[in-house]
């Protein structure tokens, strides 16, 4: 999709990063969660090619396991900043699910 922005910055920390949410149907057809990832802006002109490692958070027991497959309730975050920050992520189990690659143009 493009996307059209201008940002303005003094100070690098915290450039901006975007946020990947993908959503698809399950077995049941409901809608749920298939990975989140995040990249940071490239700040160089040009075009520039981002691959996002994806994951997705896990159950940590097998009962949360089964009663969230068999409800189609499957655990997700409730703010995407989460994915962009890495304070309190460490103790979030999560699984690996695959990459997106994005492509920028940057000028």
């Amino acid at each position: 999709f493009p996307i059209d922005i201008t940002f303005k910055s003094t100070n690098p920390f915290g450039w901006p990063q975007i946020v990947v949410s993908v959503y698809g149907p399950d077995f049941f057809g409901n809608d749920v969660v298939r990975g989140y990832g995040a990249v940071h802006v490239p700040i160089t002109p040009g075009r520039h090619t981002r691959t996002i490692p994806m994951f997705v958070p896990e159950s940590t027991s097998r009962l949360q396991k089964f009663t969230s497959w068999f409800t189609g309730r499957r655990p997700e975050f409730t703010d995407p900043k989460v994915v962009a920050q890495g304070e309190g992520r460490e103790v979030t189990r999560v699984r690996s699910q695959g990459f997106v690659t994005i492509s920028f143009n940057v000028m």
